[in-house]
């Protein structure tokens, strides 16, 4: 009986929320609200006929929004060639290949310190990322690592990358092995604008055949205000890519090549989530490009580096360290239209895939990577990380239905 009445106070209660719904004053916030006992238990809602924004909103959360995509991340360092060198830079790790039963990654290299934009230009270090070479490793079991040399230079003095070549991805596509990456032309002052290049081989080891031009560059619609070098001084900011394009990475998708990258805005803003960074995607018919900015561009409301892969017919992306959804794994059907499918709990930057895995199942693909730390700012080094899908909290010696060992 108990049970019956407490049954029928939730019917009561449930009705006299949809009757609220309806009433023109709130008509707007529950237009599209639906609540169910099950919801309603599952969301600890004590009474619909006052509902907060917050349980408005969660009330709106698709029923298909489960701990699927949530884990957590341990990190490990690199022995071999790949541990920490004091004096040198290592960063911005590439996805993983393997190819004849090795590992392969191609990551930025410089050495030196970091004397920012008040030294001398021309001849110093301004990022640990500049005066960057990329070079490749390869593993045999993604632990231990041989440096195996340079694999793309910077290009002459008065070439589009004969400041810096870095942040580096790799594809393999029927038999060639393409990196695209950011490149820098001297001098490299504040308002320099980042492009993006490409090289190509038949094999991971090289030689490596250079773009003669940039495959992707800054949408020139932004005005600069003023000489001073001053890169927050705009009159226009123009697009979410009028200044920078950063770490690129191509997918072959649906029979084309996304291009997936980084847009920083010129007069970049710090908004409610932090820098104001989203990502943008170009499309091409052939890897080499040309490579045609999509017009629904930018596709991210936040992020950083690019970390992206192909999940059940379209491509998923993880979203980190700046915006309003940074921390996020998004989906999309198209390549274009992503939704927000998970939150996850302090991810790796800078992550380099291991594409050999299992990428239909979720959370599969951050079972084992690369990342990179700063032991300092002026030096950084590669990592590994591992993760592990968490789906219970248990406190120590707790039972539960399901204990904590079991997580995946």
């Amino acid at each position: 009986m108990k049970n019956k009445i407490q049954n029928i106070g939730l019917a009561l209660m449930l009705a006299a929320g949809l009757n609220a719904c309806q009433a023109p004053a709130v008509e707007k916030d529950c237009d599209k609200l639906v609540i169910t006992p099950e919801k309603v238990d599952f969301l600890g809602i004590t009474d619909t006929t006052h509902l907060s924004a917050a349980s408005k909103r969660a009330l709106k959360w698709p029923d298909n929004l489960t701990n699927e995509w949530f884990g957590e991340f341990e990190q490990f360092y690199l022995k071999g060639d790949l541990a920490y060198e004091e004096g040198v830079v290592r960063r911005d790790p590439s996805a993983l290949i393997k190819v004849d039963g090795k590992y392969f990654v191609w990551y930025s290299k410089s050495v030196g310190p970091t004397d920012g934009f008040a030294g001398d230009i021309e001849n110093e270090k301004v990022f640990p990322w500049d005066r960057c070479d990329i070079w490749y490793a390869t593993s045999e079991d993604g632990i231990t690592w041989k440096e195996e040399g340079m694999a793309v230079a910077r290009g002459e003095k008065g070439a589009y990358d004969d400041r810096s070549v870095f942040t580096v991805e790799i594809m393999e596509w029927e038999g060639m092995y393409y990196l695209s990456y950011q490149t820098v032309k001297s001098p490299y002052n504040v308002r320099v604008k980042n492009q993006v290049g490409l090289a190509w081989s038949d094999s991971p080891h090289g030689p490596w055949t250079k773009s003669a031009e940039p495959i992707l560059s800054p949408a020139d619609n932004g005005v600069w205000a003023g000489t001073a070098d001053n890169r927050f001084n705009v009159e226009k900011k123009g697009d979410f890519d009028s200044h920078k394009v950063h770490d690129p990475c191509i997918l072959p998708y649906k029979g084309k090549f996304y291009l997936y990258y980084k847009g920083e805005q010129m007069g970049e803003e710090v908004t409610f989530g932090g820098r104001q960074i989203r990502h943008g995607v170009a499309i091409a018919d052939h890897p080499k490009g040309p490579y045609v900015k999509s017009p629904y561009n930018p596709i991210s409301n936040s992020g950083h580096e690019i970390c992206v892969w192909p999940h059940k017919g379209g491509i998923a992306s993880l979203i980190t360290t700046d915006g309003p959804e940074k921390n996020t794994v998004q989906w999309s059907p198209d390549g274009i239209n992503f939704d927000i499918i998970a939150s996850i709990p302090a991810p790796p930057h800078a992550i380099g895939l291991d594409r050999t895995k299992d990428t239909e199942e979720p959370f599969a693909i951050f079972g084992f990577g690369l990342t990179h730390e700063y032991v300092s700012y002026n030096y950084q080094c590669i990592k590994g990380f591992r993760g592990k899908r968490k789906t219970t909290h248990v406190a120590k010696g707790e039972a539960g239905t399901k204990k904590a060992s079991d997580d995946k």
